[in-house]
């Protein structure tokens, strides 16, 4: 099926609007293709979702995909991975894995789908009244549906049917008058099921902007500069406030920083997260690259060995835990350890052969540079925001006793200076300091070829420097240089690899190295969505605790937020693997757009989850 002349019909009379198109199944690479270069020759933007089983077709597609598009690399394992083109004004979120599966765990959004295509690949055995249901919770009331006719015939007939149980419009017309809209009893049904999935997402709120016409940021650190591209290419007007006399002078001014990501042997949320969050950040990370901007990287992989007995057992289980994507994870033994490393390893492991380092300060005014060129973006320095004040016109910031403001919505995105605020101060987040040690290359420690993680981590040369670390201590009260921690990390990389001549070649005497805060969450989860109203929260508390009816209660009612006020933050030691994702899915949510996060993934993420969760199953809190 190529794309048809209705959906041109439909993306030209809408073309100054953002609308969302969604796929059951995909013939070829030529359906995105063509979806792609039709979108270049129009304003408006688009959002096209297209849902896959995982299997052998849709990995050749990907590698076809990826031939056209370096910048694109996707992975077949489950759930949602999304690409950005065209300026970002075309979105394609793969949705991969069950059709009804994916669709139920899509989080509400004010951008309902328009236009459905049931391609040739489209499943028989999938083909059941409960997804047409999922798919119909997610579409606009005139939305049209498309059956390839390279269908069988008794599919075909079966598609029809359900189109019409669900009252979508299936009549060959884009421009459809209000007669095709489906009626009341069927919209009935749809609101129902919105509204049901409403309730189930109380506890986690998911809070569209009131307005987005001006929007405040806090930061200027990676978290900041993610999430102002991602507003930018949504053309919104932003102010940035950084506290320093330049950008990324905190934890994202490291030289080099690891981008890998963090799995768990089951596969948990926190895992699957993680695996697409990483492959939004390398999609970033390349894009930009492509485009030219001066961004120091290298995709080398990354080695995870253990170090001891104990550390090495817990790689062997994540290894042999799930059945990892090969692109995700795979087990190396001691020989292919050493061959990978260009240094002699001797420990079997887990290579990411995807992943590698990027210098984050490289990154950071990257995104800057390019959000300042798709909009309108203010970025005031030496402006150390000390507090927050609401009011009916908005939120002020307030510096050196000026009111800055007011601004409907401002989002914190300031790294170690996150629980600054009155209104964030109780945020169950902790900073970490954390040396990065810096080591002249030599000529056996210049052959190392890849990322190493054990005890301690280190990258290959950049710049004639290799970077080792890190030191990790909780509330630390100063940020001073500390010839303790210096040679620390040297002996956590040699103590990861006993009698190896090159790490012997690490000299850290010049004293060189950098520290910094990372804000670190107990569940190693970044923090995204709605600041939590504490106060709030704990009024109703009073009244609603330790009871089964209390458990219901929290349930069912909207966790109170703060209205206007967003965090972004708490991206720990892996903020390039997780942070990049988090920031594109707040501006979505910002927007009212459909996030590229499952529902379990906005429970992961939202700033009140370490209280909810206890709330939820009747817990007391601290």
């Amino acid at each position: 099926m190529t794309v048809s002349n209705d959906i041109r019909s439909f993306l030209a009379t809408n073309n100054s609007e953002h609308i969302s198109i969604a796929m059951l199944g995909l013939d070829s690479v030529n359906q995105v293709l063509e979806l792609i270069e039709l979108h270049s020759t129009i304003d408006g933007s688009l959002t096209l979702k297209i849902f896959c089983a995982i299997d052998n077709h849709i990995e050749a597609v990907f590698k076809a995909l990826l031939q056209t598009h370096p910048a694109i690399h996707l992975v077949a394992i489950e759930g949602c991975q999304r690409v950005k083109l065209n300026h970002g004004r075309l979105i394609i979120d793969f949705h991969l894995g069950d059709y009804e599966q994916q669709l139920r765990q899509q989080p509400l959004s004010n951008s309902l789908i328009s236009y459905w295509l049931c391609t040739s690949r489209f499943a028989a055995q999938s083909i059941e009244q409960a997804l047409f249901w999922q798919m119909a919770k997610h579409s606009q009331d005139n939305c049209h549906c498309l059956i390839s006719d390279e269908l069988p015939t008794d599919s075909q007939q079966t598609l029809l049917a359900l189109c019409d149980l669900v009252g979508f419009n299936v009549e060959k017309s884009m421009l459809s008058s209000a007669s095709s809209i489906a009626d009341n009893v069927l919209l009935m049904e749809r609101q129902a099921l919105r509204a049901q999935q409403s309730s189930q997402q109380a506890p986690y709120p998911i809070q569209t902007a009131e307005s987005t016409t001006e929007i405040a940021v806090i930061g200027g650190g990676i978290a900041s500069a993610s999430l102002v591209l991602s507003l930018a290419e949504r053309h919104k007007k932003i102010s940035v406030f950084c506290e320093d006399s330049e950008l990324a002078q905190a934890a994202s001014g490291n030289k080099q920083g690891a981008i890998y990501p963090l799995l768990t042997p089951d596969n948990n949320t926190l895992s699957q997260y993680f695996q697409q969050a990483y492959l939004f950040s390398l999609h970033r990370l390349n894009a930009l690259a492509v485009n030219n901007y001066p961004i120091d990287f290298d995709l080398c992989g990354v080695l995870h060995t253990g170090h001891d007995d104990r550390s090495r057992k817990r790689v062997q289980k994540i290894i042999n835990g799930h059945p990892w994507n090969a692109d995700i994870a795979h087990a190396v033994n001691e020989k292919q350890s050493s061959e990978i490393a260009g240094v002699e390893i001797n420990e079997a492991g887990i290579f990411y052969p995807l992943g590698g380092w990027v210098a984050p300060q490289d990154l950071t005014k990257a995104s800057f540079k390019r959000a300042q060129q798709l909009s309108d973006v203010n970025v005031q320095l030496n402006t150390q925001v000390t507090a927050l004040e609401k009011s009916d016109a908005g939120w002020f910031l307030i510096n050196n006793q000026q009111r800055l403001g007011p601004y409907k919505t401002v989002v914190v995105a300031n790294g170690k200076s996150l629980t600054r605020f009155e209104q964030t101060k109780h945020l169950q987040i902790t900073g970490f300091r954390g040396q990065v040690s810096h080591a002249p290359t030599r000529a056996k420690l210049s052959n190392l070829s890849t990322v190493l993680c054990a005890h301690g981590y280190m990258t290959p040369k950049n710049n004639a420097l290799h970077c080792l670390g890190a030191s990790y201590v909780k509330d630390a009260d100063n940020l001073a240089y500390s010839p303790q921690e210096q040679v620390d990390n040297l002996h956590k990389i040699q103590h990861s690899y006993l009698d190896k001549d090159w790490n012997r070649d690490i000299d850290i005497t010049k004293h060189s190295a950098r520290v910094g805060v990372r804000m670190v969450t107990r569940d190693h989860a970044p923090m995204m969505g709605p600041a939590p109203d504490l106060d709030a929260i704990m009024s109703l508390y009073n009244n609603h605790q330790l009871t089964p009816a209390s458990r219901k209660f929290w349930q069912n009612t909207p966790a109170p937020v703060h209205k206007g006020l967003y965090i972004l933050g708490g991206l720990g030691s892996r903020g390039l693997s997780s942070g990049l994702l988090a920031a594109e899915a707040l501006a979505a949510q910002l927007c009212g757009e459909t996030m590229p996060l499952s529902t379990d993934f906005v429970a992961l993420l939202n700033p009140n989850r370490m209280w909810m969760r206890k709330l939820l199953k009747g817990k007391a809190l601290e």
